[in-house]
């Protein structure tokens, strides 16, 4: 036996509530959420919790005569692993060099990921945010509500 009765569907989700942030807008640096970091010949911890992390920065390289090297490592505690390096041959003592980089990691429970610079002729500085969880929920700019 057939009915006449209309049956609504509603759409409860964050799409069709109209509070979904873009992605880019997600994903922005902000004075609240952004750690800073800037490291001279040494190695240090920039992200030491699981979650997924933006990345920007400037490794600058100045007055060296030697190979200058300057990453983005993670590790287990075991292996390290470059994720991003850049080096310049210092064939003369006057030379300078920038290169930014700007991306995205995933740190896993039990990976730190450091900030590398091989000689006090680097700098490598920047900031780093999370920007998902571990499981890849949103982390929104620290200030910011959808409406």
């Amino acid at each position: 036996m057939a009915q006449n009765v209309i049956v609504p569907v509603i759409d409860l989700t964050a799409a069709a509530q109209g509070t979904t942030t873009p992605e880019s807008l997600a994903q922005a640096i902000n004075f609240g959420g952004a750690t800073t970091f800037s490291v001279v010949n040494t190695t240090t911890s920039i992200i030491t919790t699981a979650g997924f992390y933006r990345i920007i920065g400037t490794a600058n390289f100045t007055n060296s005569s030697a190979a200058n090297p300057a990453s983005i490592r993670m590790s287990d505690g075991f292996t390290v692993k470059d994720v991003w390096n850049t080096a310049i041959n210092g064939a003369f003592s006057t030379q300078w060099a920038a290169y930014s980089f700007d991306f995205i990691v995933f740190n896993a429970s039990g990976i730190t990921t450091s900030a590398h610079s091989g000689m006090s002729g680097v700098n490598i500085t920047g900031s780093v945010r999370q920007i998902a969880d571990s499981n890849g929920n949103t982390v929104l700019p620290i200030g910011f509500s959808p409406q």
